[in-house]
């Protein structure tokens, strides 16, 4: 150390200085804190308080309208596989189960079965489901179609009536029966590749 510093410190002028500046940092400290403290005033501290409660509110019903949502999705998808399984069928055996109800039904409606045709078509943003239309020819009588019909129409199949044409043969109380039908198949995974 220098001599003069240590001249210095023994001078009681100089060391008096020193408590003087430390005395005055000090308060200069405590004047900050006293007047604005690091956590904001008291009421900074409870606007923030009644800023962060009503945050918190509107985010618990954010999160409650979200379960909801999530609950809506759960419920329709857990629907829509009740659904599928109840009123689609397998390819593996929808044709012979749909040929089977529809000949049962024509049957029991008095209707006499004539030809058929068959199309399976994709279904746009479907991996697993096709379209099945069923173009079918029946003669009868009108009480016998409308029989016919009421039975489909209770049908436990999931059978979509598009399109039905009913011409009379001349002469006769018979009527010529054009229907076209659509179902939807489940295609399974095997079956696919």
């Amino acid at each position: 150390m220098p001599k003069d510093f240590k001249a210095a410190l023994h001078d009681p002028r100089v060391v008096f200085r020193a408590i003087l500046g430390v005395l005055l940092a000090a308060n200069l400290a405590a004047a900050v804190l006293a007047f604005r403290p690091f956590g904001g005033s008291a009421d900074d501290v409870r606007r923030r308080r009644t800023e962060l409660q009503s945050r918190l509110s509107q985010l618990e019903a954010r999160l409650s309208s979200t379960q909801q949502l999530v609950n809506k999705v759960e419920t329709a998808r857990k629907q829509g596989d009740e659904f599928l399984t109840r009123y689609v069928t397998d390819r593996r055996s929808t044709f012979s189960t749909i040929f089977e109800e529809l000949d049962r039904t024509a049957t029991d409606a008095g209707l006499k079965p004539k030809d058929r045709n068959i199309d399976l078509s994709d279904i746009e943003g479907s991996d697993t489901l096709k379209m099945m239309s069923i173009t079918a020819g029946y003669e009868g009588s009108y009480s016998n179609l409308q029989k016919f019909v009421s039975l489909l129409d209770k049908s436990p199949r999931f059978l979509i009536i598009e399109s039905l044409v009913a011409s009379p043969q001349q002469g006769s109380p018979v009527l010529n029966v054009s229907l076209k039908l659509d179902t939807f198949v489940n295609e399974a995974p095997e079956a696919s590749s």
